[in-house]
């Protein structure tokens, strides 16, 4: 259907999509900070489980699209080119949030420990890489660790938060999470989560509308899927986690920020979950290369210096932002250049 549009109507269509996209993850944030305060979750906890969990919704559409067409290095370079991007945004929130580095201030122990938890998520596709060629009924078994890996994740993430082993210093510029009115708590969370779920709802049928785009970008201009994966429709489904940042650092929601991005790129581990049971060819881990391969190290080398940047937690750095937003951006950039001009 979409290989007999125009290229002008394709843009066209991938643009709408785009900005459906941003649309609705901006109303998204709102109701996910209403959502925290309204539950006992907290900013971090829905940042990191509901909002990061919705969108990430239409890339894991694009995903589970491209594995069932059978292109697995689309699937894999989508998911874990996504978490590369979404880790550079926390890096531009970082360039706007002026008052000090915005990993100092959104000090959180569940941000730290979901960003180990995504740290064991991506080692385990490595291994299964790397690995022998196996799989039962189509599925390798890290996916399956994978997906238990994550649940397990969640579980103990919410332990941390309402159990913490120890608590961050706070300092002048520690943002602590609490309800902006004390009535709010109050309140039943019931409407906005039903205005939420169709807010996801439109996000996910966007990330079917960008896959079909994306897929009509590598046959038509024969562009390698890994390209087309990491720096197309990864970045454009990613906007959402830019946007949700931003609006809510803006709002001084410094947790939600955070643990939207971390907790979103834990949620992205399971698009190669969901990928590799729509793939039929046998396991998705066997028919990437080492593009896709290469994505995935950027993703860690980025995770691994997020981490580091919340336990240091600097005050000010370079440019009045932290030394591991720098590092991340020049992280990203470099990969950014060898996938444009160092692949043969």
């Amino acid at each position: 259907m979409f290989d007999a549009l125009s290229l002008p109507v394709l843009l066209l269509l991938l643009f709408g999509a785009g900005a459906l996209v941003i649309f609705a993850s901006i109303r998204a944030t709102g109701l996910a900070d209403t959502i925290a305060d309204r539950t006992a979750m907290g900013e971090a906890m829905v940042g990191g489980i509901v909002l990061g969990g919705a969108t990430s919704l239409s890339g894991v559409v694009v995903s589970v699209t491209a594995a069932s067409g059978g292109d697995a290095s689309f699937a894999v370079s989508n998911a874990v080119g996504g978490i590369a991007a979404q880790t550079l945004f926390l890096a531009v929130a970082d360039l706007l949030h002026r008052r000090a580095n915005l990993e100092h201030a959104a000090a959180e122990p569940a941000n730290l420990f979901q960003a180990v938890m995504l740290l064991i998520l991506l080692s385990l596709p490595v291994a299964a890489i790397a690995g022998p060629d196996m799989a039962y009924f189509g599925v390798h078994p890290v996916s399956i660790c994978l997906f238990v890996a994550y649940v397990a994740g969640v579980r103990l993430s919410a332990s941390v938060r309402d159990n913490p082993m120890w608590t961050p210093v706070e300092t002048r510029e520690t943002r602590r999470d609490e309800p902006e009115d004390e009535n709010e708590a109050k309140k039943t969370a019931l409407q906005p989560a039903l205005a939420f779920a169709g807010l996801v709802a439109i996000m996910g049928a966007c990330g079917w509308i960008i896959s079909q785009i994306g897929g009509s970008f590598i046959a038509r201009f024969s562009l390698s899927s890994s390209l087309v994966g990491a720096l197309l429709t990864a970045v454009i489904t990613s906007l959402p986690e830019l946007v949700t940042t931003l609006v809510a650092v803006r709002r001084g929601a410094l947790q939600l920020a955070v643990g939207g991005i971390i907790g979103g790129n834990t949620f992205d581990t399971l698009f190669l979950v969901f990928s590799d049971i729509a793939y039929r060819d046998g396991s998705i881990y066997s028919a990437v290369g080492m593009n896709d391969l290469y994505w995935l190290a950027t993703g860690m080398l980025m995770t691994a210096v997020l981490l580091a940047g919340l336990i240091l937690r600097q005050r000010e750095g370079p440019a009045r932002i932290g030394i591991e937003s720098v590092l991340m951006m020049g992280i990203y950039a470099s990969a950014v250049a060898v996938e444009i001009f160092g692949r043969s």
